[in-house]
């Protein structure tokens, strides 16, 4: 088997999708005319500096400053263009085309000149300058990569997890086979009557809602007064491949909600999900409510899919095909049982979806150049990848992305439960990223048809990471609100009539939390209950698993 076909990949048919013959015999008049222009322009400027290319992997003056360099860059970006054009012309329905035109850019990103020696006079010049020595470190670099399975795209021995990330003070209060739940130590002399828990993502690890002190959301919503609590994911390992989603749902959020309200001696509960988390979060909220029970006070989705109608960029990768793929190699229905679906292929494949930012850059600036990365606390985070479990990845695959039933009542039984999220009570906080490519914001907004409480619904600027972890100090970027407290069907009607505020969301976050989150007292003097007793300190043991 193919390592794409494995990797499950987007499969191209047999015969390649045509393009008519009056726009192709276009496109080749045009691209024979620039090609012209551009070669008796090059014959002109002969061995004079040409002006700067407008490519930031052209910028050093080694390129401009180079004839032949510079013709060879010129040429590639416009075969590029000519490419992106053609793919734009292909006859087919929309995923056909998005697969054309997403194979046709990683194809364009990999051919750039820049990323080979033989053709890149900057790498050329550098390795002269240094008499060989930036091609030798770029050589122990490479070797150091291939031991460690993956380009580096940070100095990974600058960060260790409890260290100088994932550093808040707190203590692992309960723990299972899927879970480490964490209690942070409260920050101001009083605490909301209400605990908060928040659901991370199970495809990452959780600190990244706690990097550093000063860009932390776990840190700040403790500041704020909220007793809160983490859900630190076990990396799964060889004995934990055949967990089912039914196994996240029932014996780690529940749990999770559970032994928050134990500790926090209270019937409710306010809760946050995060991407993936916030999935996870509302299918355990939709199976409780279907046993007649409601938990949540709040529930808050960051960056959240609940109707999976259209999921941007990560649509190419879903159909028929590839799902039945992954279900008889790494599902129930594998020969040899469960697999692992490991964490550095989901790590890969994610890096890929902007491929010059976080491969070819790297691949330049790490083997050709011989420059070490620069420590940077967001791509370790980046690179520390975590495992999942085939079934429940399969379930996750079929059930949201494919056949998106998570959002119609009474589709899908989960935990034996018939699940319909319209019976979540709650009032809910939907937030979107603008320029969010694994979650687009449009996606993010389409939760507020699927859930019934009272809703709010702000958009956050940047994208997935960037836009959620976005601190009020900072003072970067801005968010919008609506108007009008009703939030209608078209997310460009609701956007038409937001208002855009400047800097982050968080502060009108922690204002509707505050009220939901009940009256002040003392804050607790110790971790846990005389039943859940503090384990060890946090981080915990569970997120400096490695995949």
């Amino acid at each position: 088997m193919s390592s794409k076909k494995a990797a499950g990949l987007p499969q191209f048919p047999s015969q390649f999708p045509s393009i008519s013959p009056s726009a192709l015999s276009a496109l080749q008049s045009d691209y024979l005319a620039q090609a012209t222009a551009l070669w008796n322009e090059s014959l002109k400027a002969g061995a004079a500096e040409t002006k700067p290319l407008p490519d930031r992997r052209f910028a050093n003056a080694a390129w401009s400053g180079n004839p032949a360099s510079s013709f060879v860059a010129q040429m590639y970006l416009l075969n590029s263009k000519m490419l992106q054009r053609m793919a734009e012309q292909v006859e087919g329905d929309d995923k056909l085309k998005q697969r054309v035109k997403f194979g046709v850019q990683q194809w364009i990103d990999a051919a750039s000149p820049s990323n080979y020696l033989a053709l890149n006079p900057e790498a050329q010049a550098l390795a002269v300058s240094t008499q060989g020595e930036s091609l030798s470190k770029g050589l122990q670099q490479l070797w150091g990569d291939v031991q460690r399975g993956h380009v580096s795209q940070t100095d990974e021995s600058a960060f260790e997890v409890g260290r100088n990330v994932a550093t808040t003070e707190g203590s692992i209060v309960f723990e299972n086979e899927l879970f480490q739940l964490i209690e942070y130590k409260p920050l101001t002399k009083e605490v909301y009557e209400r605990p908060l828990l928040m659901i991370p993502p199970c495809i990452n690890k959780f600190y990244i809602l706690d990097l550093q002190p000063d860009n932390s959301l776990i840190r700040y919503s403790v500041e704020q007064g909220h007793r809160t609590f983490v859900v630190s994911w076990r990396n799964p390992d060889a004995s934990c491949k055949a967990w089912t989603w039914d196994d996240y749902i029932e014996k780690a959020a529940i749990r999770a909600i559970e032994v928050v309200r134990e500790i926090g001696g209270t019937k409710t509960i306010d809760t946050l999900g995060f991407c993936v988390g916030g999935t996870i979060l509302a299918t355990a909220l939709g199976v409780l409510a279907s046993r007649g029970e409601h938990p949540a006070e709040s529930v808050t989705l960051l960056t959240t899919l609940l109707d999976f109608s259209s999921n941007g960029i990560l649509d190419i990768f879903i159909d028929e095909p590839a799902v039945q793929l992954r279900e008889v190699t790494l599902g129930d229905k594998a020969p040899g049982g469960p697999e692992l679906l490991k964490g550095q292929e989901l790590a890969t494949t994610f890096s890929f979806l902007r491929p010059n930012d976080l491969v070819w850059n790297y691949v330049v600036g790490n083997y050709l150049k011989g420059e070490a990365p620069p420590p940077f606390d967001l791509l370790y985070w980046n690179g520390d990848a975590t495992n999942l479990p085939g079934p429940m990845y399969c379930w996750y695959l079929r059930h949201t992305y494919l056949q998106n039933e998570l959002r119609e009542p009474g589709k899908l039984i989960v935990c034996g439960e018939q699940l319909d999220l319209s019976k979540i009570k709650a009032p809910v906080y939907i937030y979107g990223s603008r320029e969010d490519h694994i979650v687009p914001w449009d996606s993010a907004y389409r939760s507020t048809q699927v859930l019934s409480g009272k809703k709010r619904f702000v958009l956050g600027a940047s994208g997935h990471i960037a836009g959620v972890i976005n601190p009020p100090a900072k003072k970067k970027r801005s968010h919008w609100i609506g108007k009008a407290a009703a939030l209608p069907a078209d997310h460009q009607q609701w956007f038409d009539g937001a208002v855009e505020h400047p800097g982050s969301w968080w502060t009108d976050w922690s204002a509707w939390l505050a009220s939901h989150a009940g009256a002040k007292k003392p804050a607790p003097k110790s971790p846990g209950n005389r039943t859940h007793k503090a384990i060890e300190p946090a981080p915990g043991r569970y997120v400096k698993q490695k995949a």
